[in-house]
């Protein structure tokens, strides 16, 4: 248990920062589930539309330290190729 008030502090801003990273990832998880509904669906317009909203969800989270930067390109790719693969 922190027992300084600088400790104390730390420990409020741990707090205040996860529950941002927290809805964050959600945020993310959720756009990148509408990508895979999508594909799953095999509608190719509505995968196409739901990939554009997820990217920049999943650089933004990738841009606050949620996901490591190589992580969330790796995901925008394999998300592309897959859209890409239905419209075909």
């Amino acid at each position: 248990m922190a027992n300084t008030p600088s400790a104390k502090k730390a420990t409020r801003k741990i707090a205040r920062r996860a529950e941002v990273n927290r809805n964050r990832r959600s945020r993310m998880r959720t756009h990148v589930r509408k990508v895979e509904e999508a594909i799953a669906s095999g509608n190719a317009a509505a995968a196409a539309e739901a990939l554009k909203n997820a990217q920049p969800e999943l650089m933004r989270a990738a841009q606050k330290g949620v996901l490591h930067k190589n992580t969330a390109s790796r995901k925008v790719s394999r998300l592309a190729a897959r859209v890409k693969a239905i419209s075909a």
